[in-house]
Parts: C-alpha cells; sequence; structure tokens
C-alpha cells in the first residue's frame, strides 16, 4: 500500500519552486474509529478539507480510512512502507533536480517527532500545521518546520505561538482571487494560499493567511474569520 501522495493541487504549486512533495492523507477526526486530530475544535472538524479534491471520490476516503488503521493496528508494516516511499521520494527528487520533502499531517495532527522517522530521513524537510501548542515548546529536528493552525476557540494559544515567532495559519472568508487582510491581531498577514510549502514562508511569527474552502465557506462556528 503506497503511503505518500505526490500529485495532487497542493504539491504541484511545490513542483514549481523545484520541491517534489509527498504528503500522507489519513482519515482525520475518528472516522477511521481511531483519533488523530487531537486538538481539533467543532468548527476545523466540520470545515476540514477531507473530501476535498480527489477526497470527493468513496474510494479515496476508503483508502485513507485503511491507511489509518493500518497506521493503528500494524505500526511496524506502516513504518517501514513509510520508509520505503520516502526512499522512493528522496530518489526521485534527486533525478529529476528537486528538493523532497515531506508532510506526514495531511489530514491528521499525530506526533510523528515520536518516531525518529525526520532523523532517520535528515535530507528531507518535513512540515506539518498543527493544533497542538505544546509541540511548539519542545525541541525538534532541525529538518521539521510547523505552523500552527487557528480554530475558532484557540485564539489565546494563537497569540502565544506568534510571540513564540512561529507562524499561524488564519482561515478567512476572503473569496478566491481577492486580497487577504493585511493584517490579524496586529501580526503581518502572509498569502498562504499561493504554495503549501510552509518551510518556506517568511519566520518570525507571520499570520499564514488562507481562503476558505469547500465545506469552510459555510463556516458559522467563527473558526473562518471575516475579513
Amino acid at each position: 500500500m503506497k503511503l505518500l501522495a505526490t500529485k495532487n493541487y497542493k504539491t504541484s504549486k511545490g513542483e514549481k519552486l523545484g520541491i517534489l512533495t509527498g504528503i500522507l492523507y489519513l482519515a482525520p477526526a475518528k472516522i477511521s474509529g481511531y483519533e488523530v486530530c487531537p486538538q481539533r475544535s467543532a468548527g476545523c472538524t466540520d470545515a476540514c478539507l477531507y473530501k476535498a479534491g480527489m477526497g470527493a471520490f468513496s474510494t479515496v476516503q476508503q483508502a485513507r480510512i485503511d491507511k489509518t488503521k493500518y497506521f493503528f493496528e500494524k505500526r511496524e508494516e506502516f513504518m517501514t512502507q513509510l520508509r520505503k516511499d520516502i526512499t522512493a521520494l528522496v530518489r526521485k527528487a534527486k533525478k529529476d533536480n528537486m528538493t523532497p520533502a515531506v508532510r506526514l499531517n495531511g489530514t491528521s495532527d499525530i506526533e510523528w517527532t515520536r518516531f525518529g522517522i525526520m532523523e532517520e530521513f535528515s535530507d528531507v524537510q518535513f512540515y506539518d500545521y498543527t493544533k497542538v501548542l505544546s509541540r511548539l515548546q519542545k525541541d525538534r529536528p532541525k529538518n521539521y518546520h510547523l505552523t500552527f493552525s487557528k480554530n475558532e476557540s484557540n485564539e489565546a494559544e494563537c497569540e502565544i505561538a506568534l510571540k513564540l515567532g512561529v507562524n499561524v495559519a488564519v482561515v478567512f472568508d476572503t473569496e478566491k482571487g481577492k486580497m487577504l487582510p493585511k493584517s490579524w491581531k496586529d501580526y503581518f498577514t502572509y498569502d498562504g494560499d499561493d504554495t503549501d510549502v510552509r518551510f518556506q514562508d517568511p519566520k518570525g511569527g507571520f499570520v499564514i493567511g488562507l481562503r476558505a474552502k469547500g465545506p469552510a465557506r459555510k463556516d458559522t462556528s467563527g473558526f473562518v474569520v471575516k475579513s
């Protein structure tokens, strides 16, 4: 079972920058029977892009459920396959003269630093979004970049992250093609829709503005910020 997806609208943007990205998409929340988003809120659960793009197909949804069960029920086999996928990604990136990158939490929020995978592949740039503030306050591998994510109930945590110099992703109700707000909470907003490779964003505590997509466009919880 191949675990990393390398062909979708997110990875294609990175390829234009010379970055070959592999993304692991699991079944979010507790859809598989296993919780993979420990700090999820009602708003982000409803607005999740799980069914966006290829995720709209039932076969893709089932594949993500199967991958999630594989992770929890056959952990050793899962990690062996993940290593194979990353090795193949690195090989292809080298062949194509590109930089290899991996996002393990495409639709999850698992603490991957527990498994030592970043240390094993020190030549790969890993990156993720997280809503778990404590992960920002722990030492982590130099090749692992984290962006904190705002929901409708963690504004205080967002301000802590920003003061720590960590970028925070904020979803706005801004329409496609229109300018995002210049700032949020007096922090400059950087357009995060230009690319998904968050490790190339400016560093130092910026708001990474994202436009509401899919179910998020109908949000009433406060997860999506009015621009």
